[in-house]
C-alpha cells in the first residue's frame, strides 16, 4: 500500500520536519506550478529545488522565522477545525501522510480526517479575505491557485474522494467549500512533481561531482551559528 498515515507525529514538531525532510509536499506545490499548470521555472521554484537538495544532503532542516500571523494562523486552525468537528463531521487528527506510488515519496499535512474519503484543510483569513471570498464562492467562482494547488495534492497524496476547504476569520461566518479531484490538476502536479524530481537529482549529483573534484575544508554546525531567515 502505497499511502502512509502517521497520526501520532505533531505537525511542527522535530519528527514532522524530519518526515517533510527533502520531500515534495502540498503546501509547496505552488512554487512548483504556475496558475496555468505549467511546470515552474523561476527564482523561487529554483531557490525551493536547492533547499530539498541541501536537506537531502545535509539531513538537516533549517529553522525558519515565524511571524505573528503565522501564529495567529495555528491558533485560528485549531478554532476552525473544533468548529467543523462540532458542526459538519467529526475530525481525526493525523500529523502526516506519504505516498510514494510514483517512484519518489511526497507528503501531505492535513488537518484532519473525515470518515473514510474525506479531508479537512483550515485557512486563517483576515476579515477582507473572508468577506471577498464568501461573496465569490457564492457566486460560483473558483477557490484561489495557491489552496487549490495544495487541496488537489493532499487529494492525490492521501487518495481520498473530497476535501473541506474551511476559510475562517473570527467574528464572521466560517465558509466549508468542498472539492473533488480534479484529472487536470492532477496531472500537472504529477507532471511537476516528476520533473522536480530530476532536478533534485541532479542538483545533488552536480554536489557530489563539486566536492570531489574541490579540497574543501570540513565544517560543524553549532546551534547558535543557525541563521533563521
Amino acid at each position: 500500500m502505497t499511502v502512509r498515515h502517521h497520526p501520532d507525529v505533531i505537525q511542527g514538531s522535530d519528527e514532522w520536519l524530519a518526515m517533510r525532510r527533502g520531500i515534495i509536499t502540498a503546501s509547496e506545490m505552488k512554487l512548483l506550478l504556475t496558475p496555468t499548470l505549467k511546470t515552474a521555472n523561476n527564482e523561487k521554484t529554483r531557490a525551493h529545488i536547492w533547499e530539498l537538495a541541501a536537506q537531502r544532503i545535509s539531513n538537516y532542516v533549517e529553522p525558519h522565522y515565524i511571524s505573528d500571523d503565522m501564529l495567529r494562523g495555528q491558533e485560528d486552525e485549531i478554532t476552525a477545525r473544533f468548529l467543523y468537528n462540532k458542526h459538519v463531521a467529526p475530525v481525526v487528527e493525523v500529523g502526516f501522510i506519504t505516498n510514494d506510488r510514483w517512484g519518489f515519496t511526497m507528503g501531505y499535512s492535513p488537518d484532519g480526517l473525515v470518515g473514510t474519503d474525506g479531508l479537512v484543510e483550515c485557512k486563517s483569513r483576515r476579515q477582507k479575505f473572508q468577506i471577498e471570498t464568501i461573496v465569490e464562492w457564492w457566486r460560483g467562482a473558483v477557490v484561489p491557485i495557491d489552496f487549490i494547488l495544495q487541496c488537489q495534492t493532499g487529494l492525490l497524496v492521501s487518495e481520498r474522494k473530497w476535501i473541506d476547504l474551511v476559510s475562517y476569520s473570527g467574528g464572521l461566518p466560517m465558509l466549508p467549500m468542498r472539492i473533488y479531484p480534479d484529472d487536470e490538476i492532477c496531472a500537472a502536479i504529477e507532471m511537476a512533481a516528476q520533473e522536480t524530481e530530476a532536478r533534485i537529482a541532479a542538483a545533488t549529483a552536480d554536489y557530489a561531482e563539486a566536492v570531489a573534484a574541490m579540497e574543501l575544508i570540513e565544517t560543524e554546525r553549532r546551534e547558535e551559528e543557525e541563521i533563521v531567515i
